[in-house]
């Protein structure tokens, strides 16, 4: 047996981690480990592609819709095949082409396979051609190793057939009925996709409500314009085991009664992956849901290991993975004069329809924390580029200090919500109130961020109070 390889950096992950090596670690010997599709979750079955389908999910809806603004049109055909093909003709090149930048850079030795932690910085990497494992140990470590979907037990005991994130988008044809489980952003946003495209779908969770991780009114509102589109079950909890017919028909056991299905896509959630790492051998404490345990500056318990992403981060979203890795980088690169990640104010998208953007406080958290607050839901609707838009369902919603303005949250659900939050997302980053924002700038008439400026000025505010 031959000497053990050791490098000076090892990154375990090819989505984030993997564009932390750039022209300031030349010189230093790298190591890059990935177990399946080069250039991770966001790039390969996550935002990037499924925007994709969402934007054409788009199209179909205002040709449906073009009546509304007295144009006469229709959908003669949908090309699902098409659409994936244009889809994955565009991924998988990049994927291809970064995983041939990484294999040909003379100090970057790239192992595709498995890797799980023997000791402290220390792996055995089994490759996915089936070679012999390999040994590999390095002075410093970035674990990036991502999440995966959380298929509950009983589904996978059944043997019945389903899909997940990672596989659904490559389907050969869209499914007539599709049942989904779950009701959070994912199944939100392939609901969109799929009845969009021509599936009849019905959406299963056992929750009260779909998007319950959002503001409450916010939820209650997108349930119910959900209902109008889907067949939406709350409250269904299984009360058996899935099964499937010999005509291969899916049918799923819930408090409702039977739920017919051509395809079943399960989306309850995502599970960190430190587990298949094993962590703990490595030494890496581990929270109670599975993500590696990290500190300000990303740091593990294990000196000279760094964790960043879905492995770590309790936000599971590419702008944190990103943020996350440049702190890593810069700490790499900078070990005395680290800095600190801020995810002090994150915000996030579901690409459904209508879109919800969301930034800060709901407005159950701020009554759970006993916080002092004032609202105001404005709807697009009242401003002019709204009424352009025949919109009926658009709200912006916001969360004040009722003293001094200062905005706590805020929760859009409409046409371009998630473009639409960013001057929100500023405000609220950089501590701007909100009759300052509202009445220190123009905003463009009669542009939609109008919306913004009326609920901004709706806030009744009392400094007296």
């Amino acid at each position: 047996m031959g000497p053990v390889p050791h490098h000076d950096l090892v990154i375990i992950g090819t989505g984030s981690g993997n564009s932390i090596p750039d022209e300031r670690f030349a010189g230093l010997d790298v190591a890059i480990v990935e177990h399946g599709i080069y250039g991770g979750t966001c790039l390969n079955v996550g935002c990037i592609p499924t925007k994709m389908f969402v934007y054409a999910a788009d199209v179909a809806e205002i040709i449906r819709r073009s009546g509304t603004y007295g144009i006469d049109a229709s959908i003669d055909k949908i090309r699902w095949t098409d659409i994936r093909d244009r889809v994955f003709s565009r991924i998988d090149p990049i994927s291809a082409g970064g995983r041939r930048y990484r294999q040909e850079q003379s100090d970057t030795t790239v192992y595709l396979g498995h890797a799980r932690f023997t000791g402290e910085r220390a792996l055995e990497v089994t490759p996915t051609d089936g070679g012999a494992p390999v040994a590999v140990t390095g002075d410093r470590f970035v674990v990036a190793a991502g999440a995966r979907p959380a298929i509950p037990e009983k589904i996978v005991e059944s043997g019945v057939p389903y899909y997940t994130s990672d596989d659904v988008m490559r389907i050969d044809e869209v499914p007539r009925r599709l049942t989904i489980i779950g009701g959070g952003y994912i199944a939100a946003e392939f609901a969109h996709v799929f009845s969009a495209l021509g599936s009849e779908v019905t959406i299963a969770t056992r929750g009260p409500a779909l998007l319950r991780e959002q503001d409450e009114e916010i939820s209650a509102r997108f349930t119910e314009l959900a209902a109008t589109r889907w067949n939406v079950l709350v409250d269904a909890a299984p009360t058996a085991p899935p099964e499937q017919r010999a005509d291969g028909t899916i049918v799923v056991h819930c408090q409702h009664g039977q739920i017919e299905a051509d395809a079943l896509l399960v989306a309850t959630g995502r599970l960190p992956n430190g587990d298949r790492l094993d962590a703990a051998a490595g030494g890496l404490d581990l929270h109670p849901d599975g993500r590696i345990v990290v500190d300000e500056q990303q740091r593990t318990s294990v000196p000279g290991v760094w964790a960043l992403g879905d492995v770590s981060s309790p936000f599971q979203l590419k702008h944190v993975a990103n943020h996350e890795a440049a702190v890593v980088r810069h700490n790499l690169l900078h070990p005395d004069d680290p800095r600190a990640t801020n995810n002090a104010h994150v915000p996030s998208a579901v690409f459904t329809d209508p879109q919800i953007a969301t930034i800060g406080l709901r407005e159950q958290d701020c009554r759970e924390r006993g916080i002092r607050y004032v609202t105001k839901v404005q709807r697009y609707g009242d401003v002019a580029f709204g009424w352009a838009m025949e919109d009926t369902t658009g709200v912006v919603k916001l969360i004040a200090d009722p003293t001094d303005g200062t905005l706590l949250g805020a929760h859009l659900m409409g046409p371009e919500a998630s473009s639409l939050i960013q001057p929100l997302i500023q405000a609220i980053t950089f501590g701007l109130d909100a009759r300052t924002m509202a009445e220190h700038q123009y905003w463009i008439h009669p542009a939609l961020p109008e919306v913004i400026e009326n609920a901004l000025l709706g806030l009744a505010l009392d400094p007296e109070a």
